[in-house]
């Protein structure tokens, strides 16, 4: 009994050994081989592409001001707010420019009233006239037939001339009260457009974008209380680089990203301004915007213009690894697959920019299988470009 326990401690401890150098064994085998794509990696021609950005504007806008100093009675709109176009935005005091209105209208009914006296001023003066006219032809008459004195006839000339001078007069004084009707006309034409620079309302439909004044408060002409922006119509204003003033061109179409968004659209270049900031060195470019959902005036985008061709390095999506910010891709290298850290710059379509890390001609796994591991074994597959 006591030469059987040794006996099996010996073969409990043979099968411990064996099991230990079965695990060595399976831990030490070679991993399946992989079946991947790979690509050759070539140079190729890419557009050159220069970013400029810049903030979204309204195409129309337009600065609501008083053009006479009153008293504001109503704000009729909150920021925010959408206007149609004519609708009352401001009122102001009136009362003054009705009283003003009053005035201008008794003016034009005194000087009208007074048309009639000068009517009748007139056939009085005519009448007198031709009353001297006769008179005076008669004393001439006499006169010849010494019928009368030379003082007479003398005195009849005196008083045709002054009846002359008196329809002068008449006919004066009338030209005169007509001159202050078409006055009186001009002043109540004047106050009416006067009256109405008492209500400000929408030049057109759009976005009450800024409110500057309160009832109560005195409007100050040219001092502005409301900003508008016509509904739709934006445009990206995008600074460019004086020394890149050749990569825009009026017409074109540029890809712009709208960041608040989290979008790309295509905008066209409407305008170039010719003029150059001084402090800055650059000039303005508008691009008109799409109509899109959300999109408002003060959004910042980022505007890519074509600023040539030159020859790069790509590879597709696929093959990138990325881990928080570091980026890989495998390559193969014989059998073997390699993991290499890389620079990336921006992306094209469905690939990305190598800055450093590969070299034309090496061949590196499209789509790297998820358990594909540093010096895996690999299958290699051409991919079709």
């Amino acid at each position: 009994m006591n030469g059987l326990l040794p006996l099996a401690v010996l073969i409990l401890l043979s099968a411990g050994c064996s099991q230990h150098e079965a695990r060595v064994a399976a831990a030490g085998a070679e991993p399946a081989v992989a079946a991947v794509q790979v690509e050759t990696l070539a140079s190729s021609e890419i557009a050159e592409i220069y970013r400029a950005s810049g903030s979204v504007r309204a195409h129309y806008s337009a600065v609501i001001a008083a053009r006479i100093a009153a008293n504001i009675l109503e704000v009729r709109v909150q920021t925010g707010d959408y206007v149609r176009a004519g609708q009352t935005l401001i009122v102001l005091d009136r009362r003054d420019l009705e009283a003003g209105l009053r005035r201008s209208e008794a003016a034009r009914v005194e000087a009208e009233s007074a048309i009639g006296e000068t009517e009748s001023a007139i056939a009085a003066a005519r009448a007198n006239l031709e009353l001297a006219r006769v008179t005076h032809r008669r004393f001439q008459d006499l006169l010849a037939n010494v019928s009368v004195s030379q003082q007479e006839v003398d005195e009849s000339q005196a008083r045709l001339r002054s009846s002359e001078g008196a329809l002068d007069m008449a006919q004066s004084r009338r030209r005169q009260v007509e001159a202050r009707c078409r006055q009186a006309e001009a002043e109540i034409a004047a106050a009416r457009v006067t009256l109405g620079y008492a209500t400000l309302t929408s030049p057109f439909a759009g976005l009450v974008t800024e409110r500057k004044a309160d009832p109560g408060s005195m409007s100050t002409p040219g001092v502005p209380l409301l900003t508008l922006e016509r509904e739709g119509n934006l445009r990206l204003e995008a600074s460019i680089d004086e020394s890149r003033s050749s990569v825009a061109r009026a017409g074109e179409s540029v890809a712009v990203e709208v960041d608040g968004l989290n979008r790309t659209v295509t905008g066209r270049v409407a305008e170039i301004v010719p003029s150059v900031d001084a402090a800055t060195r650059s000039f303005t470019v508008r691009i008109d915007m799409p109509a899109l959902p959300g999109l408002r005036s003060g959004m910042f985008a980022r505007a890519d213009f074509t600023a040539g061709k030159r020859e790069a390095l790509l590879v597709p999506r696929s093959a990138v690894l990325e881990h928080g910010q570091v980026r890989s891709v495998y390559v193969v290298e014989g059998d073997r697959a390699r993991l290499r850290f890389v620079t990336l710059g921006d992306g094209r379509d469905d690939q990305r920019e190598v800055l450093s890390g590969l070299r034309v001609g090496e061949r590196i796994i499209v789509t790297p299988p998820p358990l594909l591991a540093d010096g895996g074994r690999v299958a290699i597959q051409e991919a079709a470009r």
